[in-house]
């Protein structure tokens, strides 16, 4: 079995495994690396293919970009979670996980009968229902209106059905999440280029959490008066320092700054009568739900302001995206992307999932990657490449260290 780690035009890093999942080859940019290299190696070949990729996408993010974008899907969150209030452990989910836990709440006789009552007839070659939650809520979607039963109301499930996701999103940051030390890295840019944009498809709140921890400063879209109401023009606003004592009439931008783009909402936003409200809790969570009207709503403000700013942003010069744990089965942002690749010369694009995929709907991307050198596909979780982002310490915020004081301590 072969698996490409890499892939980046002319340069990859490919994996032959046997059938017990043991490396027995590595190929690097195409050729085999000699068995002689690994007879006095102190690593495996494994440990060496993960290395030389890593060596190869730290290299690509070292280049020069003016402007940094990031996309991040489920597979940034994915099981990442601590504790909640009530002590109980929760991470983060995929679509197919969300299924189990709708089966675990309705039985699995119930959901079946659910799925034969709005005519969702996707099955797997054992029979069985193929776990596309996106595709069962738009039947659902579809059906409520003229589909009747005695024992399952559809509307009320629905809704069910969504408080459930709502709820599995309400995540807890524990201490050691990639969000953390991801967020210092990537901002470790000098305060006079464009502010990093971190555009997020999940509706838990772990990149404002690993913000709070870390004393940054989100714009967001929200004002920065209580209660926080959205409006389109808070992503025009800046943070600057201004001294009064200063000679020249400059700006001195503040450090630790980014922006926040949530296109498909969030568990702490709802909709008021004075606007879209964010909150700790709220009891109708503003969120665009897994089912195929979701493109209809994207047109709909806040998400709409949301879109228009990811396509702006990849119209510039300069850009680099970095998309993480994205499926690329969202045709309103993929096609977004496509546009950025046809009509931006000067944009470049990687692309980290759990695995490098030759099929599906990344298939596009997998084939453009061997012939286009602004074009990288990395196979790595988001933990690892968090760990592995280059650290660019020509920018290093040593202000924001935290200083412990301990005032108990005797001085003699």
């Amino acid at each position: 079995m072969e698996k490409y780690l890499f892939i980046n035009g002319s340069e990859s890093v490919l994996v032959q495994k046997d059938k017990d999942d043991k490396v027995n080859n590595v190929y690097i940019d195409g050729k085999i690396v000699d068995e002689d290299r690994f007879k006095d190696a102190l690593t495996d070949k494994e440990a060496f293919a993960k290395q030389a990729q890593r060596n190869k996408y730290q290299k690509f993010l070292n280049k020069q970009f003016e402007n940094l974008i990031i996309l991040t899907g489920a597979g940034s969150s994915v099981g990442i979670g601590a504790n909640d209030e009530n002590g109980k452990k929760k991470e983060g989910r995929l679509l197919s996980h969300l299924w189990d836990d709708v089966e675990m709440k309705y039985t699995k006789e119930k959901l079946k009968k659910f799925c034969a009552l709005v005519h969702y007839t996707a099955k797997d070659s054992k029979g069985e229902y193929v776990k596309n939650l996106e595709s069962l809520l738009s039947m659902a979607n579809a059906a409520k209106e003229y589909v009747t039963d005695k024992d399952i109301d559809i509307k009320t499930m629905i809704d069910e059905i969504q408080q459930l996701i709502k709820e599995s999103c309400e995540l807890v940051l524990p201490d050691d999440a990639p969000h953390l030390p991801f967020l210092e890295k990537i901002t470790k840019r000098k305060v006079t280029l464009p502010r990093v944009k971190i555009f997020t498809l999940n509706y838990d709140t772990l990149f404002e959490q690993a913000a709070l921890k870390k004393n940054f400063t989100l714009i967001d879209g929200f004002s920065f008066s209580f209660p926080r109401y959205f409006s389109g023009r808070n992503f025009d606003y800046d943070i600057v320092l201004r001294n009064s004592s200063r000679v020249k009439e400059e700006d001195n931008f503040v450090t630790r700054v980014l922006h926040l783009y949530k296109p498909h909402g969030s568990v702490d936003w709802e909709k008021t009568d004075r606007g879209i409200k964010q909150s700790e809790k709220v009891n109708k969570a503003l969120m665009i739900y897994p089912k195929d009207s979701k493109y209809e709503s994207s047109y709909e403000q806040p998400f709409f302001e949301m879109m228009a700013r990811f396509q702006q942003s990849l119209r510039k010069e300069n850009v680099m995206l970095v998309c993480i744990g994205f499926s690329f089965n969202d045709k309103h942002i993929v096609t977004v992307i496509q546009e950025a690749l046809e009509q931006n010369p000067s944009f470049q694009i990687m692309v980290v999932n759990r695995s490098i995929k030759e099929k599906g709907s990344l298939k596009w991307l997998y084939d453009l990657s061997f012939k286009h050198s602004n074009i990288c596909l990395v196979s790595e979780e988001f933990k690892e490449f968090a760990e592995n982002y280059p650290d660019l310490q020509t920018y290093n915020q040593d202000e924001y260290r935290a200083i412990k004081i301990n005032l108990s301590e005797s001085h003699e």
